[in-house]
């Protein structure tokens, strides 16, 4: 004991530096860590750095603090078995071992689809496109979908119809703060990307008119020139009655759209059967604002419009989209400076996760896995014959109703919480219970590692080396300079490892992710998302925008100057969308979900970080006073949100500025409070999205009394409360949250 801290002494005061990138947002913020030991514990310090052509310098909350987790004492050391309800550690060979002999269990008597795979947009491009790699060949199973179905396929099958291609920006950033009007849809920047919030507010101070659409004011709203508050659901209304009001007031550019589109003529028509009146009834917002918004952009030189989940997380969320790109197809601003398309991807790598095959329908490069070509040339890749590789299977959430009903009896989750992150979380769970083997691979034992069988314990962000491409499209590298915790390996290594005890390693024997990403390269050669040209050494620095298709090429700021990545070069218009909404007096109230600036996704990292948890230790429902007077509510009182799917038990929290007819629940927590309980399994017939942000509710004041506890309805008269949500500056590296 004394020599251990005559050792620990020693270490005082050395400092350890680790160039890393945030493991959150889109925006891939990069970073120095440094770490000063100390005797018993260690000193970190995030520093921004200044040269990254992206986040501009700077860090947001969760970044300084993204470390926590990583050092957590939750954290796994080593693999776990589940022996008599108790995880157990083992060895890595055991576990392994354990893991193959029952997926070939499973597959002799059930078939090679027995077994589904499960990933997640925070995966590395290169362990992104080895496990999908791993799922076709090492399983042979046409099984595989990844959380990023819940994020970005509605905006994603929205611009591959009409732009024939899906990058979550159509142009680089900088050319935000020059666009003369920008549109805002179903997106909370300021508290989901804030280091992005600059771009904004220097395109403000050069004039540009701000049009913002959400149900409720946020930090965003807050710089909105018009914001525009639909119930949710309906942004695509708003979208489709401003084209009417831009065809009507001849703003549209008719010369664009007869030389690089097709199919204006229908969605012309089709508008000229609808009113105005009907689209904002329909949108619950004045027809006024509609306009207003259409004749500014309209008038505008050059505008871009951003879309991220509150429109795209619906069950019409493939329609609603295209409506806003009908926008800039029917305006011409597309192709040109300041002028193009952004969703706003969520996740750490969404962008580069949907492209290199972890989805059910693709193969890398963006290729379509029903393709006769796209199969024939990625088997020439993998050096297997074209019938090894599985057709398509189905999306998330149907990939667990196959669980439910059994036709899936193994599962292996890597990079993903689904208990929380899917709809209808009581059918998930239930799913989960019934499989006959469940591995998990991450740090910890999150929702959905307690069903686990096997757990194998997976690197952070600081210790595992890959390629991310983030909301630009942009490919950017990240180092892993810090060692494995305990026992852990990197994804790309379990994912060998296990091919080799299937007796699978054919095209699994990498021993660098380098080697990874220059496979990766060549199989997406000749693909809409061509990283062909790059390579490790290329991207180190600023990274590079793809397509990247020749090691000459610098990469693509912008897209869509002289054609369209359709088969004849030109934009496909498509229908125009009016959603019709009914009337349920059982479930009167809309519920809508999304994040909080401290907390990301499932919260399995960010919950384990106590400088961020403090900010905002549980969830609430935010309501209008005017809701909560009607139910005797008032802030901090207990109220259960019920569905005909499930029910979450919040505490309640006032302001007047949301919807009287709808209520927000941030999505991060487990348990009785996990607001995915309640939500609607609708999908999107296209993306198969499920709608996140719109379910109806209704809502029960919870009276505890006597040790139990009774649902009042009553109407009383309402104490008004207002609600200041706290909104990060994100010009700064300490984090530090102001009110404003």
């Amino acid at each position: 004991m004394i020599q251990f801290f005559r050792e620990k002494q020693k270490q005082q005061g050395k400092e350890a530096r680790y160039d890393t990138r945030c493991p959150f947002c889109s925006v891939q913020c990069s970073m120095t860590l440094t770490e000063e030991k100390l005797v018993a514990t260690s000193r970190f310090k995030a520093i921004p750095n200044k040269q990254d052509p992206t986040s501009e310098g700077r860090l947001c909350i969760k970044g300084v603090h993204a470390h926590q987790h990583t050092v957590h004492r939750e954290r796994i050391r080593q693999p776990l078995v589940k022996t008599g309800g108790a995880f157990v550690e083992t060895s890595w060979e055991v576990a392994l071992g354990l893991i193959a002999e029952r997926f070939k269990r499973l597959q002799k008597s059930y078939g090679q689809d027995a077994v589904g795979v499960f990933g997640g947009g925070s995966l590395t491009n290169e362990e992104a496109y080895l496990l999908g790699k791993f799922a076709r060949l090492a399983l042979g199973t046409r099984y595989i979908d990844y959380n990023g179905r819940y994020c970005m396929s509605s905006a994603a099958a929205a611009a591959n119809l009409t732009f024939g291609v899906d990058r979550g920006l159509t142009n680089e950033l900088r050319e935000v703060e020059d666009a003369e009007c920008i549109v805002l849809a179903g997106t909370n920047l300021a508290e989901c990307q804030p280091t992005l919030m600059p771009y904004l507010r220097r395109a403000k101070k050069n004039g540009a008119f701000i049009i913002v659409l959400d149900p409720r004011e946020t930090g965003t709203t807050k710089i909105a020139n018009l914001h525009l508050k639909p119930k949710p659901g309906t942004d695509g209304a708003i979208a489709a009655g401003m084209l009417k009001v831009l065809i009507e007031e001849e703003l549209i550019d008719r010369t664009f759209i007869e030389a690089r589109t097709n199919g204006f003529e229908q969605v012309e028509s089709e508008l000229q059967e609808i009113a105005l009146a009907e689209l904002a009834l329909a949108a619950g917002v004045p027809e006024e604002q509609i306009r207003e918004a259409a004749i500014r952009f309209g008038e505008a030189q050059t505008g871009m419009i951003f879309t991220a989940r509150g429109v795209e997380q619906q069950a019409t969320g493939t329609a609603d989209v295209r409506q806003f790109l009908h926008i800039l197809l029917a305006t011409g601003k597309i192709g040109r400076y300041a002028c193009g398309y952004g969703a706003v991807t969520g996740q750490g790598n969404g962008q580069g996760g949907r492209e290199h095959g972890q989805k059910a329908d693709q193969l890398p490069g963006y290729r379509s896995i029903e393709s006769p070509e796209d199969r024939a040339y990625i088997a020439s890749v993998w050096n297997v014959e074209e019938k090894d590789i599985p057709r398509k299977g189905v999306s998330a959430f149907e990939l667990f109703q196959k669980i439910d009903q059994q036709d899936v009896r193994g599962m292996f989750i890597m990079g993903s919480n689904p208990v929380l992150s899917s709809p209808h979380e009581n059918l998930v769970k239930r799913a989960l219970s019934r499989l006959d083997v469940l591995v998990v691979v991450d740090m910890f034992i999150s929702e959905t590692a307690e069903y686990a069988d096997i757990i194998l314990p997976t690197t952070s962000y600081l210790e595992d080396e890959g390629t991310m491409t983030n909301f630009e499209g942009r490919v950017v590298h990240r180092p892993g300079s810090k060692p494995p915790f305990g026992k852990a390996k990197h994804d790309w290594q379990i994912l060998c490892e296990l091919a080799e005890a299937l007796d699978r390693s054919h095209g699994f024997q990498f021993s660098s992710p380098k080697e990874i990403f220059n496979e990766l390269c060549l199989a997406s050669k000749g693909g809409k998302a061509d990283y062909s040209g790059l390579s490790y050494e290329k991207i180190k620095g600023e990274g590079v925008l793809w397509p990247c298709p020749t090691k000459e090429h610098e990469g693509t700021g912008r897209l869509f100057e002289e054609r369209f990545y359709t088969e004849d070069g030109r934009a496909q218009f498509g229908s125009v969308h009016c959603p019709v909404d009914s009337e349920n007096d059982e479930y009167p109230i809309l519920l809508t979900t999304g994040r909080v600036l401290t907390q990301y996704l499932s919260g399995t990292q960010t919950r384990r970080s106590d400088a961020l948890l403090s900010k905002e230790p549980e969830p609430f429902v935010l309501l209008h006073p005017e809701t909560a007077s009607s139910y005797q509510i008032q802030d901090e009182d207990w109220v259960m949100v019920r569905s005909p799917y499930g029910e979450a038990k919040l505490k309640a929290r006032q302001s007047e500025g949301i919807r009287e007819d709808t209520v927000f629940v941030p999505f991060h927590w487990a348990g009785s409070v996990s607001i995915n309980h309640v939500v609607a399994p609708e999908l999107d017939p296209t993306s198969r999205m499920p709608a996140f942000k719109r379910t109806k509710v209704k809502l029960k004041k919870i009276i505890e009394e006597k040790g139990e506890s009774w649902y009042s309805g009553q109407k009383n008269d309402r104490q008004e409360s207002e609600n200041t949500d706290d909104i990060l500056d994100p010009v700064h590296s300490g984090g530090v949250a102001k009110n404003r």
